[in-house]
């Protein structure tokens, strides 16, 4: 597994890079969590602002204090951190773009959650954007939005739709990879910064594990490309 990587720093704010396969924070296993490497390096208590599942890589936000973490943990509740996604699945989406709605009901005893078309008793309604950036032989890659911030929720509802993602046997993938990762990558957040409001957009570079993250990264230079075009038009 690869070390973690510092994404960004400044006097109340941490953006760093969780490699797949590392949980973000200490759990049964006792295996080294991005929280205890973090605040082993930095040598202070540190607070984690958002989550990643273990089998996900990407950028997580550490906060150096209480305040500037309550502050930030309100944007992600109030919905105002734009959460962007890199995914590689099997199958193809029913549109080349386009938003998708379930309902989710979550089963903890198989650690699962199930996406559902109609609303339910106790489930919760999630929405995500996405849009296809490309394929290869026997795999798509998809950029995915979260709207909604449920568990599970990418892996869940793209399952829905007969595209599981690569190696997340959990949700339909054949076979798993080979380091237990899944291809799900927490590519880039935009927010306000805690205290100086100032807007922020940081990102995590796509993992080098495999040549379907590498060919990812190609596809993505190439989406980033065509948004700067399109902005400035």
């Amino acid at each position: 597994m690869l070390d973690p990587q510092l994404c960004y720093e400044d006097d109340v704010l941490l953006g760093l890079y969780k490699p797949a396969g590392m949980p973000a924070q200490p759990d049964l296993s006792g295996d080294s969590s991005l929280l205890t490497w973090a605040e082993s390096r930095w040598k202070q208590p540190l607070h984690l602002v958002n989550r990643l599942d273990r089998p996900v890589s990407g950028l997580m936000l550490l906060a150096k204090t209480a305040q500037a973490m309550t502050l930030l943990q309100t944007q992600f509740q109030q919905r105002k951190v734009c959460k962007e996604y890199l995914a590689v699945v099997a199958g193809t989406p029913p549109r080349s773009e386009g938003e998708l709605t379930h309902f989710l009901i979550r089963n903890s005893r198989s650690q699962r959650v199930y996406a559902c078309d109609e609303e339910r008793p106790s489930a919760v309604r999630a929405v995500l954007r996405y849009r296809l950036l490309g394929r290869s032989e026997r795999y798509a890659f998809l950029w995915v939005q979260p709207i909604t911030g449920r568990h599970h929720q990418i892996r869940a509802q793209l399952a829905a739709i007969r595209c599981p993602v690569k190696g997340d046997v959990r949700y339909g993938a054949r076979r798993a990879n080979t380091n237990r990762s899944i291809h799900l990558h927490a590519w880039r957040l935009s927010f306000d910064h805690p205290l100086s409001g100032q807007k922020l957009c940081l990102e995590a570079p796509l993992p080098q594990t495999d040549t379907l993250w590498r060919l990812a990264a190609q596809m993505l230079q190439q989406f980033s490309e065509e948004d700067d075009a399109s902005a400035r038009q």
